[in-house]
C-alpha cells in the first residue's frame, strides 16, 4: 500500500492537534474544579455571614471580606448573595440525592441504607456547606423555589421509599413511612440551628450519633443496631465515593 505523499507529514499534524486537544481539555478542567472549589469557599463565608447578620442584612461587601476577595472579583463567581443561596441549596441537594443513589445500590438491608443517607445528610449541611443557608428557600424568586421544592420531593420520596422497603422486609416495625421520614429530616434540619464547629462533637460524631437515635427506633429487633454500627467504614466509604461523583457532574456542567 502507497502513502500519499504527505501522508505522513498529515498524521504528525493530526497527532499534534490531537496532543493540544488533549492538553486544553486538562486544563479545562482543571480549571473549572479550581472555580468550584472557590465558590464552595465563598458559599462557606456567605453562610456565616448569613447566620450572624441575617440574610436580608448581609451585603455583598460583607461575603467578599469574609471569603478574602475584593467585591469586584467576587462578582466573578456570583451576581450577588440570591445567587450564592441557590447555589447553597442546589449543590447540597446534588450531594443528598448522590447519597441516596448509592445507597439504593447498596446490597445491604434497609439500615444500614438509611444510616448512610443520615450520615450523608448531616455531614453535608454541617460541614461541607454552611448549613445555616438550609431554611432560607423563601428569599429566593418563586421559579428557583420550584426547582427546589422539586428536588427536595424527590429526596425525601426516597427516604420514604427506602423506610417502606424496610418495613415490607420485616427489618423495620410497621409505621408510617412519610410520618417517619419528616422527623428524620426534621431532626437532622434542626441541628443547623444548634451546632457550633467549635463544640464537643465533630459533624461526623453527631451524624454518627443521630443515626443510632434515629434508626434504633425503627429497628423491629433493636440489637441489630450493634451489627450496624460495625459498618461504618463501608458508609464512610460510600459516602466519600458519592462526593466525588457529585464533583464530576459540576465539573462537567
Amino acid at each position: 500500500m502507497r502513502l500519499h505523499p504527505g501522508g505522513r507529514a498529515s498524521c504528525t499534524l493530526w497527532r499534534y492537534r490531537l496532543s493540544n486537544s488533549q492538553a486544553k481539555s486538562q486544563r479545562n478542567g482543571h480549571l473549572r474544579r479550581r472555580y468550584l472549589a472557590r465558590r464552595l469557599e465563598i458559599l462557606r463565608a456567605a453562610g456565616k455571614e448569613f447566620r450572624v447578620r441575617g440574610f436580608a442584612e448581609t451585603g455583598m461587601r460583607d461575603i467578599a471580606a469574609a471569603a478574602a476577595l475584593s467585591p469586584a472579583n467576587l462578582y466573578n463567581y456570583f451576581r450577588g448573595k440570591h445567587e450564592i443561596l441557590y447555589f447553597c441549596q442546589d449543590n447540597s441537594l446534588d450531594r443528598m440525592i448522590a447519597a441516596l443513589d448509592k445507597a439504593r445500590r447498596m446490597r445491604t438491608g434497609a439500615a444500614s441504607k438509611l444510616r448512610l443517607m443520615i450520615a450523608s445528610h448531616l455531614r453535608c449541611v454541617l460541614d461541607e456547606v454552611e448549613g445555616s443557608t438550609a431554611h432560607l428557600l423563601t428569599a429566593l424568586p418563586s421559579r428557583q423555589q420550584r426547582y427546589l421544592l422539586a428536588k427536595r420531593d424527590r429526596y425525601e420520596e426516597g427516604l420514604r421509599n427506602l423506610i417502606a422497603s424496610g418495613a415490607r422486609s420485616g427489618e423495620f416495625v410497621p409505621c408510617d413511612p412519610a410520618l417517619a421520614a419528616r422527623a428524620i429530616l426534621g431532626a437532622l434540619n434542626w441541628s443547623v440551628q444548634w451546632f457550633s464547629p467549635e463544640g464537643p462533637l465533630t459533624a461526623a460524631e453527631i451524624a454518627d450519633g443521630f443515626a443510632d437515635y434515629l434508626i434504633r427506633g425503627l429497628l423491629a429487633k433493636p440489637n441489630a443496631l450493634e451489627r450496624l454500627s460495625s459498618g461504618r467504614e463501608l458508609h464512610e466509604s460510600m459516602h466519600e465515593q458519592a462526593r466525588q461523583e457529585v464533583r464530576k457532574r459540576a465539573t462537567a456542567r
